[in-house]
């Protein structure tokens, strides 16, 4: 590409005064086969326009999140939840992205107990005293998507459950510290996955995060369990979750899905999520979604 040419990255600026001295630094980079180090592929690169368009739909998502807090309580199903955050996005302008998505049917997930992901609202299900409770909002506006979930305790839960809620919160919190630009995606994998394991908890491996933004699922693909300095370098510009699913006991997940969503542990045991969008900065990593 030529100094003056429109850059790839599709801001419409020159590349010299956009993305030059970025290309120039990945190419200087020095990358391990050995350590399954990769170079971010160029399409999930966001410019200024793309990362505009995500903040504006997070500010939908995090306000249909804030707005559903209020209403966990137990008595209340789980569908009456799902129709108030259909409500909450479309009125706003926004699409959930979850209604109709490979046939899902409903506009959130929200997964009880020993649920891991992917729970589909109904009526049927109320929400209990003890209960511990996972929202999953996707919204899509003007063609950019924002994806996070909360962790709610309904009333008064075990010990067992606090813990694991509290923990599973802080392995995400220091997932996200660990993202830093110039670094491996490693380093994330490892902070969510060694805090949950130094608390007596197990990581599930059979699902992670991903990239978002002009697509609901992208590149990268986000593990919570690895090591450090291995995997794809986090460069500015790049936007994924950090969705670590932690369970109390073993991390394998029953994925025989009766209604062709549902994920749960296979041995029953109390499960976790939490999750937020980043944003990878020159400096760091901004939450877009929470």
């Amino acid at each position: 590409m030529d100094r003056n040419d429109n850059c790839w990255c599709g801001s419409r600026k020159k590349y010299k005064n956009c993305h030059l001295k970025f290309d120039e630094k990945i190419k200087g980079m020095k990358y391990s086969w050995l350590l399954g180090q990769t170079k971010p592929p160029r399409h999930i690169i966001n410019n200024e326009k793309d990362i505009e368009g995500i903040r504006a739909s997070a500010v939908i998502n995090n306000g249909c999140l804030d707005m559903v807090s209020e209403m966990v309580k137990a008595g209340v199903d789980t569908e009456t939840l799902d129709q108030a955050c259909y409500d909450y996005i479309v009125s706003r302008g926004g699409i959930p992205a979850c209604l109709n998505y490979q046939g899902y049917p409903k506009s959130v997930c929200i997964s009880l107990n020993n649920v891991v992901c992917h729970g589909i609202p109904s009526k049927s299900t109320i929400l209990k005293e003890g209960d511990i409770l996972n929202i999953d909002i996707t919204t899509i506006l003007d063609g950019y998507y924002a994806d996070a979930s909360r962790m709610f305790m309904v009333g008064r839960v075990s010990p067992e459950a606090e813990k694991l809620v509290r923990v599973t919160r802080e392995c995400m919190e220091l997932g996200i510290a660990a993202a830093k630009p110039w670094h491996f995606l490693g380093d994330v994998n490892a902070a969510c996955g060694n805090h949950a394991m130094a608390n007596g908890f197990s990581v599930v491996t059979a699902l992670g995060g991903h990239g978002v933004g002009k697509h609901f699922h992208m590149e990268p693909y986000v593990a919570h369990i690895g090591e450090p300095n291995t995997g794809m370098l986090m460069v500015p510009g790049m936007v994924f979750t950090v969705e670590p699913m932690i369970s109390a006991g073993r991390p394998e997940v029953d994925e025989d899905r009766k209604d062709g969503w549902t994920v749960t542990t296979k041995d029953g045991s109390l499960s976790a999520q939490w999750e937020k969008t980043i944003l990878i900065t020159e400096s760091g990593a901004e939450v877009l979604a929470w």
